[in-house]
């Protein structure tokens, strides 16, 4: 049995009255961890603890390191997970909470993650975020469950930080005969790195992650992510941290699960009927969830905005 669940498609009224379009949503947000993550994580530990590896080290801004815990705890293998400072408390206390050892390094996910890499030795494997074809595997699972749940889409809305989330939607679009669906990848301003690379026509790395949507916080896109944007019709829609923050209270009013704003980046852009949406009556929105954020947490950092 794989490590991740069956999650529902839900066609969300409240939201396609305002999207003035059908909105279908793949709940990602109900994964035992919290994520998506789950599905290439776990796909992963699961290979490589097949392949003899006895510790798993994981770099994350939270999500990939919580899957990469609850997959270590569920396959008896001890983990250890590399967090920059930026990671909220929550997501520290639900790493902890999977029994795996916390290491706190560096002032962002780059920096988490050149340690992490220190970390390994013969029998330890590297549990990456976002960058291995395995993760994409996994994640394209979801894909393969929404065409057996409901019919084709007309596109298919998803946030985007290092690309591993739009690298694993694309290979499940692609294994369904769904190879012309376009993909429409959220980012916050903060955390445009995919928006950036396809202004300037070559991957490119930020000077910064500034955005409370720290789960997106990776400076440069991978390069299989890149790749895709010329190989699979992928447009981008860029939404301010503000946006990012009312569409996870939107939703947590409408469908009564809190996301954290790496998911509200994708949210907004269908609360806010954005032109890229303009051409498409039935669009899939993955969900992608998020445990890392509670509803104090979104409101402290609104207040924080101060009408940003």
């Amino acid at each position: 049995m794989p490590l991740h669940i069956e999650t529902p498609l839900i066609e969300s009224r409240a939201i396609g009255a305002i999207a003035r379009r059908r909105v279908r949503l793949k709940m990602e947000a109900l994964q035992p961890p919290g994520s998506f993550k789950i599905r290439g994580v776990g796909h992963a530990c699961e290979h490589y603890a097949r392949q003899g590896k006895r510790r798993f080290v994981s770099s994350s801004g939270g999500n990939a390191g919580i899957a990469a815990a609850y997959a270590g705890r569920q396959l008896g293998l001890p983990v250890t997970v590399v967090v920059p400072e930026t990671t909220t408390e929550l997501a520290r206390q639900l790493i902890r909470n999977e029994a795996a050892e916390l290491v706190v390094h560096g002032a962002s996910w780059a920096e988490a993650n050149a340690l992490a890499g220190s970390l390994l030795g013969d029998e330890v494997a590297f549990i990456h975020p976002f960058d291995d074809p395995l993760l994409w595997t996994g994640h394209a699972s979801m894909i393969d469950e929404a065409a057996r749940q409901g019919g084709k889409p007309d596109a298919v809305v998803l946030s985007v930080g290092g690309g591993g989330l739009m690298c694993g939607v694309i290979e499940g679009l692609r294994r369904n005969d769904w190879a012309d669906v376009p993909v429409i990848a959220a980012e916050t301003d903060g955390t445009a790195s995919l928006a950036s690379a396809m202004a300037a026509g070559r991957r490119v790395t930020l000077d910064a992650i500034d955005s409370v949507a720290t789960s997106l916080g990776a400076k440069q896109i991978c390069t299989r992510a890149w790749q895709w944007t010329g190989a699979h019709p992928v447009r981008s829609g860029v939404v301010s941290d503000a946006d990012a923050l009312d569409a996870c209270e939107r939703f947590l009013d409408d469908h009564r699960v809190l996301v954290e704003p790496a998911c509200g980046a994708a949210l907004a852009l269908t609360y806010g009927n954005v032109p890229a949406l303009s051409a498409f009556e039935d669009i899939l929105v993955i969900v992608c969830g998020g445990a890392t954020a509670s509803l104090d947490q979104i409101r402290a950092w609104r207040a924080a905005l101060g009408g940003r």
